[in-house]
């Protein structure tokens, strides 16, 4: 089945209604050639439900859909995960979101390091922010996400802890860490709860400066060892998604 995001006021539960507008319609009508009948989910990217509906009219410029039902359990976490990602080089940003969204991530935020070498000014920041968002929505949809994953601007160092620090679990992997930390990085995940906010800061390819680090710590954030070998930048978030997905799914 077809999985497609719309507005929350697209949505009209009392007359059982949904309407489809934008380039989804074009989508649906001239690519995936659906006809009247077929079923598909919808979302409203916010409150994690899925709405099963099937195709009731087409028009030139919006469809129409009968809501059939709703299903209140959907495809979420049951924590929330912001990745703090240092900015990395080329198109691995792209490939970093669309992956973590997949894994199931709440939020993204792009942050600058003193080791980055990407430097975004603020037109090219807005331009890659909307396209770094078409982006979490495709892979949201691929995946049937019941949410569309937040891709937020592009955050400094220091903001990006100071808002961390309100979170429940706050994670920085980091290479110089003793690899005899393993066993106690394997006990934080096996004790997330359910219902956990967890903050992950993933650094970019120069890793993180000793300074950041230090500022990290003072604001509670815990280095954590990924093992033994050096991942690359976008390997190292999906690994820490990986993890948090394998302990605390179905988690109650």
């Amino acid at each position: 089945m077809y999985k497609f995001f719309v507005s929350p006021s697209q949505i009209n539960k009392e007359q059982n209604r949904v309407v489809i507008t934008g380039p989804d319609v074009n989508h649906i009508k001239n690519v995936l050639r659906m006809k009247k009948g077929e079923e598909v989910s919808i979302s409203n990217g916010k409150d994690g439900r899925e709405y099963c509906c099937a195709i009731l009219e087409m028009n030139e410029d919006s469809i129409l859909l009968e809501l059939r039902f709703i299903k209140e359990e959907g495809s979420e976490l049951p924590v929330t995960v912001t990745l703090f990602q240092g900015l990395p080089k080329a198109d691995k940003m792209e490939l970093i979101i669309q992956k973590c969204v997949e894994l199931g991530v709440t939020r993204i935020v792009p942050v600058s390091m003193k080791r980055c070498v990407v430097k975004l000014d603020d037109k090219k920041s807005a331009s890659k922010i909307e396209r770094w968002q078409a982006i979490a929505e495709s892979a949201a949809k691929q995946s049937k996400r019941g949410i569309v994953t937040e891709i937020t601007p592009v955050m400094t160092f220091e903001n990006a802890v100071g808002e961390a620090a309100r979170s429940d679990i706050r994670l920085l992997p980091y290479e110089m860490a003793d690899n005899e930390a393993m066993n106690e990085t394997r006990k934080i995940f096996e004790n997330i709860k359910p219902g956990s906010d967890i903050s992950v800061f993933i650094g970019p390819e120069g890793g993180f400066d000793e300074g950041e680090i230090e500022m990290a710590k003072a604001v509670g954030l815990r280095t954590i060892t990924l093992g033994k070998r050096i991942l690359r930048t976008e390997t190292a978030g999906m690994t820490v998604m990986s993890w948090i997905v394998l302990m605390t799914e179905g988690k109650k």
